[in-house]
């Protein structure tokens, strides 16, 4: 459902108005389980958002509602890129560090809401001319911070000018 905005607009000495259609929508995404790690999600992300090809100009924004795995950008090209970025995360924030005092969830719970503050919860990605407007190097990563996290849920909003 789009609404129309009035933008003034100069046509020689005429001053005229051209409507801007914009529109937005929210929906949950259900990522699939995956194990502990950083995961290329990109491509069901966008599958699940087959509304962006409405959009000719706008913003995405991903929220990832959980908080011991985050959402981060980064290169989508070499898988070694994600085995690093998990082996330094792990080194950062080790399981069973004697210092952590909320441990009743298992070892892996504590240091995985702290590199969820760390990479952080959220996205905001361009929408250009029906796609998602990344780098070509760029993918979205889920980053899983727990050894069996379940379903992921995000919550996506589309918003921009309408094609």
């Amino acid at each position: 459902m789009g609404c129309g905005v009035l933008l003034p607009k100069r046509d020689g000495q005429r001053l005229g108005a051209e409507v801007l259609i914009v529109d937005w929508l929210q929906r949950e995404i259900v990522l699939t389980p995956r194990p502990r790690g950083f995961h290329l999600i990109t491509r069901e992300v966008v599958a699940q958002l087959p509304e962006l090809g409405r959009f000719a100009a706008g913003l995405a924004h991903l929220f990832l509602r959980h908080t011991s795995a985050a959402l981060a950008l980064n290169e989508n090209a070499d898988p070694s890129v994600r085995v690093d970025m998990e082996a330094y995360f792990n080194r950062l924030a080790p399981e069973n560090a004697p210092y952590f005092t909320h441990t009743t969830e298992g070892p892996d719970d504590m240091p995985a809401h702290l590199k969820a503050v760390l990479l952080g919860s959220d996205l905001t990605i361009p929408i250009s001319d029906g796609r998602l407007a990344l780098g070509t190097w760029q993918g979205i990563y889920l980053c899983e911070h727990r050894d069996d996290g379940g379903p992921r849920r995000v919550v996506a909003t589309l918003s921009g000018r309408l094609r």
